[in-house]
């Protein structure tokens, strides 16, 4: 980000209404933002007002004019207006430039937060260019699009890792919240396709590591997926494809993912005709779309609804509906502590009640259910990450590490160091 100017940001930024807290928590926090990672934070009114910037000079109409034309205020705007607007956003356009929306809890709404913009990979001038002049890129006038060609070069080039970590950085400075990178609203952690790896290189066993592991999810219809696709989202930028249509290595990098999840969906148990049906849907509507963030929110929907589908094949007929309710949220709960006391309060029994029905039908206790839900989850990230062992106990919400290395021992039969190994 470029040096802060306390005078501009103060005065044209904040000072119109009285400075909240988290306001002042935001200049301090964008003093730590590196200067050549130029990252502008604006602030617009629901009206599509511009309140101010951190974006200097000539360099912020250029890039206010085509945050409108490419569409992103509108859609800013609408994700505002929305109930369930307490999550940042990512947006994206037909260009591939991105931005990010958040709301600030102590403003009711009357304003919104835009981060941004931002390219995941650097862009070709004259493959921009080429873009920028079809008919259907922008949405009202043209006269914008010469000036944002003027000052493309300027436009920073961050990975899609770095690009939302800055977002929930800013997210909870303003709102006071400790979301963490999968709490990205729809259109976040999927966008894998067009992601550049920090250090420039591909880690190919890591990917594979990674892609295996998410199609191990679909086989199981294992819904606590969200971690393990935010972890893979570093390690790729997608298929390595050149063309004149920015968005093409994103369209293909989904149409790649969307045919390896159906395919892995099949082996899980989807009919054939349902799991190729849906799948060449969701490929059509990728081919057709021209927005780089319908299409990361294509990518999230589709992963989702085939994990799901193949889910409810596996739950346990014999189960009644309260108790699968409850394993349900055994496994979208296993970053945190779990007690019968939450799951008997979920469905609306006692908890001696829960606890003997629980036993009944699973034929595990409710703790001894919670355990083995865990440890079948370090599997996985000991197979697909290589994040360390004493990582692992504290994702997984286990007091230490050793009591997570005694339990893994008595449920695998050996350490979660010996189980990385392999035979």
């Amino acid at each position: 980000m470029l040096k802060y100017q306390e005078k501009q940001w103060k005065e044209a930024f904040f000072m119109r209404s009285g400075m909240t807290k988290s306001e002042q928590n935001l200049i301090l926090l964008e003093a730590l933002i590196p200067r050549n990672e130029r990252l502008y934070i604006w602030c617009y009114g629901t009206d599509g007002k511009k309140k101010g910037s951190s974006c200097p000079g000539p360099l912020e109409d250029a890039l206010d004019r085509a945050f409108r034309g490419l569409g992103g205020l509108e859609k800013a705007r609408q994700y505002a207006a929305r109930p369930d607007s307490g999550k940042p956003l990512i947006i994206g356009s037909s260009i591939g430039m991105q931005w990010a929306v958040t709301l600030e809890a102590e403003r009711e709404n009357s304003l919104f937060f835009v981060i941004g913009p931002v390219f995941y990979q650097q862009m070709d001038e004259k493959k921009l260019r080429e873009s920028l002049l079809r008919p259907h890129t922008a949405q009202h006038d043209t006269g914008w699009i010469g000036e944002l060609l003027a000052v493309a070069a300027q436009i920073t080039v961050l990975s899609y890792p770095v690009f939302t970590r800055y977002i929930i950085m800013v997210h909870n400075t303003l709102t006071g919240q400790q979301l963490g990178l999968e709490d990205l609203a729809a259109g976040g952690a999927e966008e894998a396709s067009i992601r550049e790896n920090p250090a420039g290189k591909r880690n190919r066993m890591g990917v594979y590591q990674a892609e295996k592991a998410l199609l191990d999810m679909v086989r199981q219809g294992n819904i606590n997926y969200q971690s393990a696709l935010q972890y893979s989202s570093g390690l790729s930028h997608g298929v390595p494809i050149e063309g004149s249509d920015p968005l093409r290595p994103m369209k293909t990098s989904v149409i790649v993912f969307t045919t390896l999840v159906s395919r892995a969906a099949m082996e899980g148990g989807l009919s054939p005709e349902v799991a190729y049906s849906l799948g060449d849907s969701y490929i059509q509507t990728a081919e057709n779309s021209r927005d780089s963030g319908e299409l990361a929110a294509l990518a999230t929907a589709m992963y989702h609804d085939f994990i799901y589908r193949v889910h409810y094949l596996h739950a346990n007929p014999n189960y009644s509906h309260a108790i699968q309710k409850c394993c349900d949220y055994i496994e979208l709960s296993l970053d945190r502590k779990i007690c019968a006391a939450d799951l008997a309060g979920l469905v609306g029994y006692t908890e001696y009640y829960l606890t003997e029905k629980f036993k009944k039908e699973t034929g595990k206790s409710v703790s001894g259910y919670i355990r083995d839900a865990k440890i079948d989850r370090a599997r996985a990230m000991l197979k697909a990450t290589d994040l360390p062992v004493s990582e692992i106990a504290n994702r997984l919400a286990f007091n230490t590490p050793n009591y997570f290395i005694q339990c893994f021992r008595e449920v695998v039969g050996c350490t979660p160091a010996q189980y990385r190994k392999g035979p």
